[in-house]
C-alpha cells in the first residue's frame, strides 16, 4: 500500500492513523473560587463607587501525554476608603488534547490561544459569584492574551539579549 499526500504536503499514514495537527479542548471546570465579603452588612451602605483591581496569571502543567492543564487564575479586589468591599480568586482551567504539534508551538497555544478559549466561562463564573455575593455582576473586559504573550516574550527576548551583552 503506498502512502498518501495530505493537503498540506505531509504524508498521511494508513488505516486511519493521522499525523495531522489536532488541538480540542478535553473538559474545563473550576479548579478553586474563594470569594470574601469582610465588611458586610456595613458594605452595603456604603456610598462610594469600589475601585476595582484585577490581575491575571496563567498557569500550564503537562497533565498526561498529549494532554496539558491551562489554568487562568484571575484576582479582584474591590476597596474602597472605607476599606475591602469584596475579594474574588478563580482558577479556571482548561484541559486541551495537543497531537501532532511541534514543541515550539505548544507554549505559545498554552498561553495565548488556550486562555482566550476558556476566558468567557471563567468571566461568567466571575460575575455569578460577585452577584451572588450581593453586589452588581462584575463584567470583565475581554483580553488580548496573544498580545500579552507576544509582549512577554519579546520582554523575555530583551533581558536574555542584555544579559548576553553584559556577559560578552
Amino acid at each position: 500500500m503506498t502512502e498518501e499526500t495530505g493537503a498540506h504536503g505531509e504524508d498521511t499514514l494508513p488505516n486511519g492513523a493521522d499525523n495531522m495537527p489536532q488541538v480540542a479542548i478535553i473538559s474545563q471546570y473550576v479548579k478553586d473560587l474563594s470569594f470574601e465579603n469582610p465588611n458586610a452588612p456595613a458594605v452595603y451602605q456604603w456610598q462610594v463607587q469600589p475601585q476595582i483591581d484585577v490581575q491575571f496569571n496563567i498557569g500550564m502543567n503537562k497533565a498526561a501525554d498529549d494532554v496539558y492543564e491551562v489554568v487562568l487564575k484571575v484576582e479582584v479586589r474591590a476597596h474602597g476608603d472605607q476599606g475591602v468591599a469584596f475579594a474574588v480568586e478563580l482558577s479556571y482551567a482548561g484541559l486541551f488534547g495537543i497531537r501532532n504539534v511541534p514543541e515550539e508551538q505548544i507554549q505559545p497555544f498554552c498561553y495565548a490561544e488556550a486562555p482566550r478559549l476558556v476566558f468567557p466561562f471563567a468571566r461568567r463564573v466571575l460575575a455569578d459569584a460577585v452577584r451572588d455575593g450581593g453586589f452588581p455582576p462584575l463584567l470583565l473586559e475581554p483580553i488580548d492574551f496573544a498580545g500579552l504573550y507576544m509582549q512577554q516574550a519579546q520582554q523575555a527576548a530583551s533581558l536574555q539579549q542584555g544579559e548576553a551583552a553584559g556577559q560578552a
